[in-house]
């Protein structure tokens, strides 16, 4: 750190602009495997021009989480609040690509703090591949007691999110993605250390019942919704702007949705603005927001 900021920040402070590195790696058919055992399906195939084989365009789902010098000292309760993501081009096997993770911003809402993680994406010669912004909550140091949040909390009336998904509303529905979580997939995805997203013990250690699902999980499914509806057009100029506003638990199931909202001409090709979500079996809404995508 430059000795003028050194001086301005107090030592270890979470401050907007905090640079966390990145590093340099190249995408091979393992982690494509790594990240279907995670997601629990196969990719669905996209058509690229030549020889190129797509990845998976979250492939670097938990990129921000591979150093969490951003997370606050008070990680009891600590939640995944809210997604974005634009996707510039695809990614593909074989390809050298480079991370770089900052912290964008910073604010207080209700009796949570949140960090916002910027993760930008880049080729070798420096063009955009991706960026994607992570919300994360944590508990105000006070407000620390007992369970944060139970498995009663998504039945409140105030845990209920519309999603305009009646037969009635207007808008195409594209077809849904259902996927089981199992402790499996939570292993791979959140693996292979053991945290609140893999082991129960370590759950109820920060103030959860259950294992927690990995918020990225729900967003990884909308992205595989898109992918599977409209191939490469979803890594050349999607994006994707979610809430994650009921945990998740392992054993749950979860069926992403998306309906097209609005068509706007954008130059010589159409965006389509798309409500996405995910919802449990008894339709308990765990993920909400908005997607488009180029066609």
């Amino acid at each position: 750190m430059d000795e003028s900021l050194a001086s301005f920040f107090p030592h270890h402070e979470v401050h907007v602009g905090r640079d966390l590195g990145g590093r340099t790696t190249t995408i091979g058919a393992a982690d494509v495997a790594h990240y279907e055992a995670g997601t629990g399906g196969v990719t669905p195939h996209v058509a690229l021009a030549g020889s190129a084989v797509a990845a998976p365009a979250l492939l670097f789902h938990s990129e921000v989480y591979r150093s969490l010098a951003w997370y606050l000292p008070n990680i009891f309760g600590n939640l995944h609040a809210r997604q974005e993501w634009q996707l510039f081009a695809p990614l593909t096997v074989g390809a050298s690509v480079r991370t770089r993770s900052t912290v964008v911003e910073r604010y207080l809402k209700r009796s949570r703090e949140y960090v916002v993680n910027e993760v930008l994406v880049t080729d070798d010669a420096g063009r955009w591949l991706q960026r994607s912004r992570t919300h994360q909550s944590f508990l105000i140091e006070e407000e620390r007691r007992g369970l944060v949040v139970d498995r009663e909390r998504e039945k409140r009336s105030d845990r209920q999110f519309a999603t305009g998904q009646g037969s009635d509303e207007p808008g195409e529905s594209i077809p849904p993605l259902v996927r089981p979580i199992t402790i499996a997939m939570c292993e791979a995805f959140s693996g292979p250390d053991k945290s609140y997203h893999t082991d129960r013990a370590a759950a109820q250690m920060l103030g959860f019942p259950d294992i927690v699902v990995q918020g990225m999980l729900s967003v990884c499914f909308v992205s595989e919704l898109m992918t599977q509806a409209y191939g490469a057009a979803w890594q050349l100029g999607g994006t994707l702007d979610v809430r994650l506003v009921n945990v998740v638990w392992v054993n749950d199931v979860l069926t992403a949705h998306g309906k097209v909202r609005a068509t706007v001409a954008e130059g010589a090709k159409r965006r389509l603005h798309l409500d996405v979500w995910c919802e449990k079996a008894d339709g308990t809404i765990a993920t909400v927001g908005t997607a488009s995508v180029l066609q």
